[in-house]
């Protein structure tokens, strides 16, 4: 399986670009991508950029990133935020993911009540 993984380009040599995610820093194939300018996010896959991003489905990548691993983790934190571009929609959440959603919203509401 391949992750696509968002960056934001620093700079751009020929078509190699300097992205970085977080505190690292990542050379990035832009061949794929003539338009691709310092500034813009891009959604890289094995190192090379397939397609430009806004900064808002960077972060919503970001964050299902995180919510998969805290899953992972056996936590169940906050699926609805970190998924929100899936929740609700078809195809739905795959059945361990949806489960894990189902839990926290119930912890959620024993919390409250």
């Amino acid at each position: 399986m391949c992750l696509g993984v968002p960056m934001r380009i620093e700079r751009i040599d020929g078509w190699v670009g300097e992205c970085r995610r977080g505190n690292e820093r990542h050379r990035i194939d832009l061949s794929l991508l003539p338009e691709a300018r310092p500034g813009d996010h891009v959604l890289t896959f094995l190192g090379a950029g397939r397609r430009l991003i806004d900064a808002e489905e960077a972060r919503q990548i970001d964050d299902a990133h995180a919510a998969v691993a805290a899953v992972m983790r056996g936590e169940t934190g906050s699926l609805d935020e970190a998924f929100a571009d899936l929740v609700d929609r078809e195809p739905p959440l795959p059945p361990h993911l949806a489960a894990q959603l189902e839990t926290a919203r119930a912890a959620r509401e024993d919390q409250t009540s």
